[in-house]
């Protein structure tokens, strides 16, 4: 059975586990051999929930496609303005929120969208992609259904053998509470990337069942950030959850939030190594 679960992030409604595995676990294999050892592929599970996002399928149905006016939810805004500082601060590219005369949604949001698509943070995604990110980020906070089934999908991969989960992004917030409710399973290492726990008021405060505490059965949290990565716009958690995380900052390149490169960072694989030991 997997001593290693990883679980994705946001964007990955049309990825289940076996596409995540083809895509992911070179990655994860490049980073443990850079930090001296390896990962059996039969090591590694991947828990999926992305389908959950995904609109049913009909007959001739077109793809649904999101844009500015889809952002309707007071935190879907917040969380927006909050993405659109960050890139600001680390993208020069990216006109800052303080430069634009804000009017009333969607026009403000419009212009929000146009200051994101000039940063290295959505490279190669599209206006529709982000915004349906973003809702997904949302969707978790606000629906008891979503949370549940996303919990349960990392659940599922949980056995008496696993050791180490492995969470990106929206994945770190599922990883964190599913971890929290459930101090019985035997994992004892974390690993989360790109995660936007720290989020104040957005995130943080909305945590189940409390902030701040220190999830389940852990004994080792490594939180690894790229500076540049939007979405863990607070990159060090240890004044939020406790001086005992490894807080590890590292350089992705153009796609900062990618987790591939997350994965195949040295320090990440050396982590998930030490986990296993």
């Amino acid at each position: 059975m997997a001593a290693i679960t990883v679980i994705h992030g946001i964007g990955q409604q049309l990825r289940g586990e076996y596409t995540l595995r083809d895509r992911l676990l070179a990655a994860l294999r490049d980073g443990a051999g850079l930090a001296g050892g390896d990962v059996a592929p039969e090591d590694v599970a991947f828990a999926a929930y992305g389908e959950l996002f995904r609109p049913p399928a009909e007959v001739l149905a077109p793809e649904v496609r999101h844009d500015a006016r889809d952002l309707t939810e007071k935190d879907e805004q917040e969380l927006l303005l909050l993405w659109w500082r960050r890139a600001a601060e680390v993208d020069p590219k990216v006109v800052s929120p303080d430069d634009e005369v804000l009017a009333r949604p969607p026009v403000w949001v419009v212009r929000a969208l146009a200051a994101l698509s000039r940063s290295a943070f959505l490279a190669r995604v599209t206006e529709s992609m982000f915004v349906g990110a973003l809702k997904q980020t949302s969707a978790y906070l606000r629906e008891p259904e979503v949370r549940a089934y996303a919990q349960a999908a990392l659940a599922a991969k949980i056995t008496d053998d696993t050791r180490v989960v492995v969470a990106h992004s929206l994945g770190s917030v599922v990883a964190y509470e599913a971890l929290c409710a459930h101090p019985e399973w035997p994992v004892r290492t974390l690993v989360t990337l790109g995660s936007p726990l720290g989020i104040p008021n957005l995130i943080f405060e909305r945590l189940r069942p409390e902030p701040g505490r220190w999830p389940g059965s852990i004994a080792n949290w490594t939180n690894v950030a790229d500076p540049a990565d939007v979405v863990a716009t607070v990159p060090d958690l240890r004044p939020l959850f406790g001086e005992r995380i490894t807080q590890i900052s590292v350089h992705n390149g153009a796609h900062a939030h990618d987790l591939r490169p997350y994965l195949s960072e040295r320090l990440t694989g050396a982590a998930i190594l030490a986990g296993l030991a």
